[in-house]
């Protein structure tokens, strides 16, 4: 198959993708977003019309202007308008935008402004009516029946002091002219609900057409409604043919009547959006064609990326540098170019990785068979030394037998060579200890058993040597848990443990050995009353022939071996040990994990 160039594929496949999403867009916009959009917003209007219902009808006893002002924001937010009749087309609330004005005989005129803000809107804000402020207004009358309060639709209103906002040919006179019966009224404002400009809604003379054209109700509708259906119709007005969405919400009062909450939200911005949006996208698709033709100019330097890459590869390369170097996915040259370097970087690193790993593996075993040249020099210097000793007391006392010294002194001479053989004979053993717990081949036989337990059968052993000092053992169990390891060789870790400290003690002293269990390790100490180790010489009585003595003195017996014994047991059980001064003596503690 023949290989398309790379800007090839790049100009192909951003035409398709822009071509699929924009048949897409167009055609989602031509046959859902205008039915998507109405429902939308008839659903939003029903939602807060069913809040303002509820809102209505548990508040009876509400005033007047509280329901005004209430309306009034629903209108604002749903840009809808609202209208609160009775089931008969009686309009209980028809206008919640007005002027309230107080007469001098006490008489209040509710000026509606909903139509007159279509014509005057900006004007009645600059004017700044508030309450308090005196008025004329020349307007048309409408009594509201069973009301003392009379509604005056406005001409012309006029604010002492200021211009006259309105209709300024209009003849301020009280009887029938061109307006109709009109009149003209003075007084003082006690409220004022006035729409922000920003959100008015212009069609707000909608609502007299709908309701002159939808009442009075027919049967069918009117016996719905009172069995508290919502009604939901299209309607459109005959004179400017503007679509609209009609919702009739009956609600129940508490005395039992049924008012009717009458809402006209007009659908002819929906359409007019829909037209809007088609050649918006017209003109986008055009912009698109073009941006494809500047795309096209950026394929070469596109292209120069991946060729950049592979050139900073490269160079880390001859750098020795084989890391963080990723193949270029791509199934042309530069894609098989940067996956064969690929392929080529991680063999490299691999080899050098493995020639390295061998050097310093080759450096770790020269330098321990230096340590182990030296341990093994200083392991025969030491043994010489700690054998020269027995050997040459052996030696003398036995040349003095074969000299023929007196018959009372021979007992003495034979006590002395048996002494001595007996040390040397717990050295060598002791050296072969450590011999075989040094073994690759050792394996551990272990088994669970009880610290305490395994103390006190040590304790019986050496109850002589306690004795011979005047020395007392106390063992304090805490918690104990079992343990798990070699028997043999734990109990090899308490003798030379006990032995040392029981060495080492002062006579008529106590030895500690405290043994406390914990929730994921036990703790075992043992601590005597004694002379201390020096600091820097805490670290080094785990080695082999270390004595903490100024001199290699024998006087206090042992083989030197015994802590070495004990830490190279420790350490094929995976514990932890430590050792310590106190205030009286020195303290040993072990750690056994679970």
């Amino acid at each position: 198959m023949k290989k398309r160039g790379v800007t090839y594929k790049l100009f192909i496949m951003t035409v398709v993708f822009f071509l699929c999403f924009y048949g897409m867009v167009i055609l989602s916009q031509m046959l859902f977003f205008e039915g998507f959009y109405e429902n939308q917003k008839i659903s939003r209007v029903e939602n807060h019309l069913k809040t303002y219902a509820a809102n209505y009808a548990s508040e009876e006893n509400r005033s007047m202007s509280q329901i005004s002002k209430d309306t009034a924001k629903f209108i604002i937010q749903n840009k809808s308008q609202l209208a609160i009749l009775t089931l008969e087309g009686k309009v209980k609330l028809g206008d919640p935008f007005h002027i309230t004005l107080k007469k001098e005989n006490g008489q209040l005129v509710t000026i509606n402004l909903s139509l007159f803000m279509n014509m005057y809107g900006t004007e009645l804000k600059n004017a700044q009516i508030q309450q308090g402020d005196e008025l004329t207004i020349f307007g048309e009358n409408d009594i509201v029946e069973d009301s003392q309060i009379h509604v005056l639709y406005p001409i012309n209103i006029y604010k002492q002091g200021g211009p006259v906002v309105g209709e300024p040919s209009a003849k301020v006179i009280t009887g029938e002219d061109e307006f109709g019966e009109t009149e003209t009224i003075t007084g003082t404002v006690t409220e004022i609900v006035l729409p922000d400009l920003k959100t008015w809604n212009p069609r707000q003379v909608l609502m007299l057409s709908a309701m002159e054209e939808w009442f009075p109700l027919t049967p069918t509708l009117l016996e719905k409604l009172k069995k508290l259906e919502v009604q939901q119709a299209d309607w459109t007005e005959p004179w400017t043919g503007v679509r609209s969405s009609v919702l009739l919400y009956p609600v129940k009062m508490k005395n039992g009547d049924i008012d009717l909450l009458f809402t006209v939200t007009s659908l002819q911005e929906v359409s007019e959006t829909n037209q809007a949006l088609q050649w918006f996208y017209v003109y986008l698709g055009i912009g698109g064609f073009i941006l494809i033709l500047f795309l096209s100019l950026f394929f070469s330097k596109i292209v120069t990326r991946p060729l950049i890459s592979i050139n900073n590869a490269a160079k880390r390369m001859v750098n020795l540098d084989f890391t963080d170097h990723e193949p270029i996915r791509q199934n042309d040259e530069l894609g098989s170019l940067s996956s064969s370097m690929h392929t080529l970087s991680r063999k490299l690193d691999s080899a050098l990785g493995e020639l390295q790993e061998a050097n310093q593996q080759l450096v770790s075993d020269m330098k321990e068979k230096q340590k182990m040249e030296i341990a093994q020099q200083e392991f025969f210097a030491n043994a010489s030394h700690e054998l020269k000793t027995p050997i040459s007391i052996i030696k003398g006392f036995a040349e003095g037998l074969q000299d023929g010294v007196s018959a009372g002194k021979q007992d003495h001479y034979i006590g002395v060579i048996i002494e001595e053989s007996d040390k040397m004979e717990m050295l060598v053993q002791d050296m072969l200890n450590l011999a075989t717990l040094q073994s690759d081949t050792l394996k551990l036989r272990k088994t669970t058993y009880m610290l305490s337990e395994l103390v006190e059968d040590v304790m019986g052993k050496l109850v002589y040597l306690l004795k011979q000092k005047n020395l007392e053992a106390v063992i304090i169990p805490s918690n104990e848990l079992p343990l798990y390891g070699d028997l043999r060789w734990m109990e090899q870790v308490v003798s030379n443990l006990v032995t040392n400290a029981i060495r080492h003690a002062v006579e008529g002293s106590t030895i500690t050995i405290s043994i406390k269990g914990l929730e994921e390790s036990s703790i075992f100490s043992i601590e005597n009353t004694g002379e201390q180790i020096p600091e820097h010489q805490l670290e080094q009585i785990w080695e082999r022939f270390f004595r903490a003595e100024p001199s290699r003195s024998r006087q206090t017996g042992g083989t030197g071996l015994g802590l070495a014994i004990v830490k190279r047991i420790l350490d094929l059980h995976g514990c932890r040990y430590v050792a310590e001064n106190t205030g009286m003596g020195v303290r040993i503690v072990i750690t056994f994990d679970h």
